[in-house]
């Protein structure tokens, strides 16, 4: 328990930041399609991504910054590329369907959600590099770590995905969808800006 309640707390506060993964989930929340299959994803990538940086692939990633420029250039690209779409949406009177039919199918939905989580070279850094390092000074107990750093993964993604889910009849009014994709566009716009001119 002391390596684990450290590495739920260490997960919880790397994640809850809305970040362009976490605006994605709740949109779909909010259309109630795919949101179990959604969860899913970013609640398995994320402990992936924990186990392999307690395991040693935050120092392989810290050798190679070149990497990281790729990672970073193709996050910009589909960043920008998803708040256009936002922006465009905002002012389509059929995206202003809560019942979510502009949402997509399976596959366009796990091809975004795949994008923001592993074309954002934060992911690496926070979960890969930050959270491996820590994890790595409980050394016997560094698995323990990332088992409380995974389970924090899956009670936050789990709680903002089928919350939207249920606060979704709340928020049926045309005004809430153009607001949230115009809110969505500002975030995808943001978090690209940064990535640009972020100093790895």
């Amino acid at each position: 328990m002391l390596a684990f309640l450290p590495g739920l707390l260490t997960g919880l506060s790397l994640i809850i930041a809305i970040g362009a993964q976490n605006a994605f989930v709740i949109r779909q929340g909010l259309t109630k399609r795919h949101v179990l299959l959604v969860v899913a994803i970013c609640a398995l990538s994320d402990a992936l991504l924990i186990f392999l940086g307690v395991g040693g692939l935050g120092a392989l990633i810290q050798g190679l910054p070149w990497l990281l420029e790729i990672i970073r250039w193709f996050g910009v690209v589909y960043l920008g590329w998803f708040g256009i779409k936002s922006l465009r949406s905002a002012f389509k009177t059929q995206s202003l369907d809560a019942s979510g039919t502009q949402s997509g199918s399976a596959t366009k939905v796990v091809t975004a959600v795949l994008g923001f989580t592993f074309l954002n070279p934060h992911v690496y850094l926070d979960t890969v590099i930050l959270l491996g390092s820590i994890g790595n000074q409980f050394d016997a107990d560094k698995w323990w770590f990332a088992t409380g750093a995974a389970i924090g993964s899956v009670l936050w993604f789990s709680a903002i995905g089928f919350g939207a889910k249920a606060a979704s009849v709340f928020m049926s009014k045309p005004v809430f969808w153009k607001v949230l994709d115009l809110i969505i566009a500002a975030v995808m716009f943001s978090i690209a800006i940064l990535l640009a001119f972020y100093k790895f």
